[in-house]
Order: C-alpha cells, then sequence, then structure tokens
C-alpha cells in the first residue's frame, strides 16, 4: 500500500478514475500526443486564416474591406471561444474530453471547407480579364456555406486551445522537482509546435492552395486533424487526467451576487471579522482595493442557522480569500486591456498585408512565392528573436541585474512599442506601393514592385508577438489565484480574440467615414484605388497611444502589488514567479 502512494502522482487519476502510478501514466510520450493535436490546430487554422483574403477576393469576388473583416471575424470568434471551451472544461467535461469533441468539430469545419471549395455550385463563375467590372459576387447561399465551415473550425479551435496547454501540463507532477522542470520545458516546447505548425502552414499548405487547389490544401488539414485524433486517443491509458474543479465564472458570479445583496450592510473596522474558511497556508492576505467586493465576506443574521452554525451558502456568504481570487483578476484588466490593440496590428499582417503582396512582384528566378507565404518572415521573426532573447538576452541581462531576462511586464512592453514601429513602417511601404500604382496605372495587376519592400513591417510586427505572447501568458498565469489558471488563460486569449474584432470595427468605422459623399474611402473595394498608408498611419497612432497608457497601468500595478504585497502564501510556498 505505502509502494502504491509513493508512485502515485499528486491530484491525478488514470483514465479509471483510480489514483495515477506515476510508472505508468504521464510524462513525455504522452504530452507529445498532445503536442500533435496543437500541431494540427495551428496548421489548419493558419493555413486557412493567411490565405482566405485571397481567395475571399479573388474567387468569391468580394470587396476588399468586407474580406479583411470576414478573416478578422473568424479569428476573433475562435480565440473568444476559447474561454467558452476553458469553462467547459473547467466545469463539466474535463480537459481530454474537450480536446477530443472539439478536434472533431474542427476535422468537420475542414472537410466542410474542403468540399466548399471544390464543388464549382458553391462559387461565383470566374471573372473575365476584359470586364472585370461584370464580376459576379457570392451568392447568399454560396457565403451561407462558407460561414458555416468557418466558424465550425472557430467551435473547434476555441475548445482545443483552452485545453491542450492544460492538459499537457497535467501529465506532469509539479510536486516532483524533475517532472516540475520537464514542466517548464513543456510550455517552450508548445509555443516551438505553435511556431512550427503555423510555418508549415504558411508555406507548405499555402504552396498547395494556390498551385493545385484550395480543396486539396483544406482536405489535407482535414486528414491530418483526423490522424491526430486517432493518435490523441490511442494514448487515453497513458494520460493523467484531473477532477473538474467547477467554474471559475460561477465563482465571480456567486462574490459579485453576494456583494450586491449586501450592498446596505457596513463593512467591520476588523477584517478578523470577516468571513474565511480557507486553511491557513491557503489564504490570500485581505487588501483594501475595491472594498465593495469585501461586503460579501461580511456575516449577518442571515447567515446564520440553530445555535449559531453558518449556513454557507455561496450566494450569499464568500469567504475573504475568493474575494480576494476575484480582486486578483479585477486587477489584471488595465493589462488584458492595453494589450488589445497589438493583436489589432497583428491582424492586418494576415489580411491587408497578404492583399498587398498579392499586387506585387513576387518572383524569385522562376518561382513565384504565393502571396499568404510572406507571413513566414513573420514566424521566422518570432523564432529568431526567441531564440536570440534565450541564448543571448537572457545571459547578458542575469550577469548585468542578476534577474533571467525581462519581466513579464517589460516583455508586453517591449511588444507593444515594436508594433507601433511595424505599422509606421507598414505606412511608409504602402505609400510607396501607391505611388508606383498610380504611375503604372491602378488596375495594373502586378506592379513593378519587389514584395521584400513588406518585409520590415512583418518582422517588426513578428518581433513585437514572440515578446508579447511569452509575457502575457507569463503575467496571466502567475498573477492569477490558484484556483483560476484556466480562466486566465482564456482571459490572456481574448485579447486576441478583441484584437480582430476591433480590426474588423475600425475598417467598417473607417470605410463608413472617409467614403462619405461619394469618394472612395481608405479601405475601398480595391486596395489600389484606396488609401491604407492612412489606415496604417491611424493603426501606428492608436498604437503610440495604447503603449503611453500601458506603462501608467503598468506602473501602477507594479506598485500597487509592492505596497499591498498581493500575491498568495501559497504561490509564496511553492516559490512561484513574483511579479517584478
Amino acid at each position: 500500500m505505502e509502494e502504491n502512494i509513493v508512485s502515485s502522482a499528486a491530484n491525478a487519476l488514470d483514465y479509471k478514475g483510480f489514483p495515477a502510478d506515476k510508472s505508468k501514466t504521464g510524462g513525455w510520450i504522452p504530452a507529445a500526443l498532445i503536442l500533435g493535436i496543437e500541431f494540427c490546430e495551428r496548421l489548419s487554422t493558419m493555413g486557412i486564416a493567411v490565405n482566405l483574403v485571397t481567395y475571399l477576393i479573388g474567387t468569391m469576388h468580394l470587396p476588399s474591406a468586407t474580406s479583411a473583416n470576414i478573416v478578422t471575424d473568424f479569428m476573433g470568434t475562435s480565440f473568444l471561444l476559447c474561454l467558452l471551451g476553458g469553462c467547459l472544461a473547467d466545469s463539466y467535461l474535463g480537459r481530454y474530453r474537450t480536446i477530443a469533441i472539439f478536434a472533431f468539430v474542427q476535422t468537420l469545419g475542414t472537410s466542410m471547407l474542403a468540399i466548399s471549395t471544390k464543388l464549382p455550385q458553391l462559387r461565383p463563375p470566374p471573372c473575365h480579364a476584359e470586364s472585370p467590372i461584370l464580376c459576379k459576387q457570392a451568392t447568399g447561399s454560396q457565403m451561407a456555406i462558407l460561414y458555416a465551415s468557418l466558424y465550425l473550425i472557430a467551435v473547434g479551435t476555441g475548445g482545443l486551445k483552452s485545453s491542450v496547454s492544460g492538459f499537457g501540463t497535467d501529465q506532469f507532477d509539479e510536486n516532483n522537482e524533475k517532472e516540475k522542470a520537464k514542466m517548464s520545458l513543456f510550455f517552450g516546447r508548445f509555443f516551438f509546435f505553435i511556431s512550427l505548425g503555423t510555418l508549415v502552414a504558411v508555406t507548405v499548405l499555402v504552396y498547395i492552395q494556390d498551385e493545385l487547389g484550395r480543396s486539396l490544401g483544406y482536405g489535407i488539414c482535414s486528414v491530418s486533424m483526423f490522424i491526430a485524433i486517432l493518435i490523441f486517443l490511442a494514448g487515453t491509458r497513458k494520460y493523467r487526467y484531473k477532477k473538474c474543479a467547477g467554474s471559475p465564472l460561477v465563482h465571480i458570479l456567486q462574490v459579485s451576487v453576494a456583494a450586491v445583496r449586501k450592498r446596505d450592510v457596513q463593512i467591520p473596522t476588523n477584517e478578523d471579522l470577516l468571513y474565511e474558511t480557507a486553511p491557513e497556508g491557503l489564504r490570500i492576505r485581505h487588501t483594501d482595493q475595491f472594498r465593495f467586493l469585501d461586503k460579501a465576506a461580511v456575516i449577518i443574521k442571515e447567515d446564520h442557522v440553530t445555535n449559531n452554525i453558518m449556513s454557507p451558502n455561496p450566494w450569499r456568504i464568500s469567504s475573504v480569500t475568493k474575494v480576494e481570487e476575484v480582486k486578483m483578476i479585477i486587477r489584471l484588466l488595465p493589462i488584458w486591456a492595453t494589450t488589445i490593440i497589438f493583436w489589432t496590428t497583428y491582424a492586418q499582417m494576415i489580411t491587408f498585408s497578404v492583399e498587398q503582396a498579392s499586387t506585387m512582384e513576387r518572383n524569385i528566378g522562376n518561382f513565384k512565392i504565393p502571396a499568404g507565404s510572406l507571413t513566414v518572415f513573420f514566424v521566422s521573426a518570432i523564432l529568431i528573436t526567441l531564440a536570440v532573447y534565450d541564448r543571448l538576452i537572457i545571459p547578458l541581462w542575469k550577469k548585468w541585474k542578476g534577474i533571467p531576462g525581462f519581466t513579464n511586464l517589460q516583455r508586453i512592453g517591449i511588444g507593444l512599442f515594436l508594433s507601433t514601429l511595424g505599422m509606421a513602417v507598414a505606412a511608409l511601404a504602402e505609400k510607396k506601393r501607391l505611388s508606383v500604382a498610380m504611375k503604372f496605372g491602378r488596375n495594373t495587376l502586378t506592379l513593378p514592385l519587389s514584395v521584400f519592400l513588406l518585409i520590415p513591417q512583418f518582422i517588426l510586427v513578428g518581433s513585437g508577438e514572440a515578446f508579447i505572447y511569452t509575457g502575457q501568458l507569463d503575467f496571466f498565469i502567475t498573477q492569477s489565484p490558484q484556483g483560476m489558471k484556466t480562466m486566465s488563460t482564456g482571459i490572456f486569449l481574448t485579447t486576441i480574440a478583441f484584437g480582430f474584432f476591433l480590426s474588423s470595427l475600425l475598417v467598417s468605422i473607417v470605410k463608413k467615414v472617409t467614403t462619405y459623399g461619394g469618394k472612395k474611402g481608405w479601405v475601398g473595394d480595391a486596395i489600389n484605388n484606396g488609401r491604407l498608408d492612412c489606415f496604417y498611419g491611424l493603426l501606428a497612432i492608436l498604437s503610440f497611444l495604447d503603449f503611453w497608457i500601458y506603462l501608467v497601468c503598468a506602473s501602477w500595478y507594479k506598485s500597487h502589488a509592492a505596497e499591498k504585497n498581493l500575491q498568495t502564501e501559497i504561490v509564496a510556498n511553492k516559490g512561484s514567479p513574483t511579479q517584478d
């Protein structure tokens, strides 16, 4: 019996519901099977997203601005649904079932997309070069099939993305030093597989779509995901599972409802009189910020039954620790809000920048680079930046400052600054492209201008993503309550979602304002007839203003964290990194 206890992983179960045996479950092999699912998810989602705008404009004959908004709405919905997927995994399904179910949903979506791009009945007839004005746009029914395919994929992505990283870390015991070290390595390999899947998508998959056919490219996505599901299911007996802990959203609602119910109650000056049930080692110290929520922990007559026995109805009373957990989430929101604009600039790299590339000279000898494959420079910038940071900056910073690299807030700030530069450079590059279009004719299909003019904007925004993605992920995980790590990851991913939605909103507003009175507008139906340089300039100004607002919010967060000592005692006891 003692041997069995020693070999069991802490808080982990096997597929039968018994304590997981370390020698038979978990470790790198099950984790690798999970990474395979993530690789195929990135392959499918990015293989579709980076080249979708050219399909919408060239095949479905939609206006430029409309096509860009369809792509950003699709990507935004994918990441927004991560929050829903996380809640389902935490509350009802568990991470294993969530991954299996939503991977299958994504496979259905990519299969539908492959079929819809193959059948001629589901797209309008081709345009004739002699009379481009007579191009017929896709009908409502044709677009309905396309939307159904895309949003099935979005649902699948949302369910997968919220659970894959968490289920991967479940395969390692954080109470064991050796396995904890492996868990840290898993995060690095997880991001590597995300980048690798994206790299294959924007090179091999985009080339297949452009040269051999869209349906074949999307069919490869379907088959690869189906194979990944079979491989994932094959590891069922080897995985370690965690029990569903309940929804953090319900926890937040309970504290909020309890506080509202007691809105007329006075908060005692002695904080020891507030309700607390958490064990001593797990308690979070009371803080004076957002004091209205403290009312949820005030004990009143209605909270008792006979003989002074507490009736712990969570919708009427919450412990100080639970209240403080909600406060910790609220404190993350200013940083959350000021990082949204980065993902709006990111959205331009897979929409308008790809459309820009489609109008420029892309030949290297006899080989013509697909427009969607220009994002390879974006992905390469991410990988190179990560390598330089890991191998050069971290050792130098540790030698100079005594700390291993930049803090998470510093990394986020660097990412925002680089993206601001990226949009300013993009505006200048577009100004040059438009001057060439004006000189040689706005209807010229391929302008005598090298596509490599766009590389600096891809590199700057790509390097920015390397800093901001890792900084955000680190910040939202380490600065959130212990019981809300999955939801905080979902909150981080919603910044990407709202960034894409903000892009759609800005495009719509700018188009409406700049076309008033019959003008052509900045983001018109054809990119050569618009002023995309002005739109990029607007984004550069908004990013610059957001950067300074972020600095204020980051300074507020750091000073408040230092003054009030907001870290939980359990985080301190476990030696988790604190906010610098």
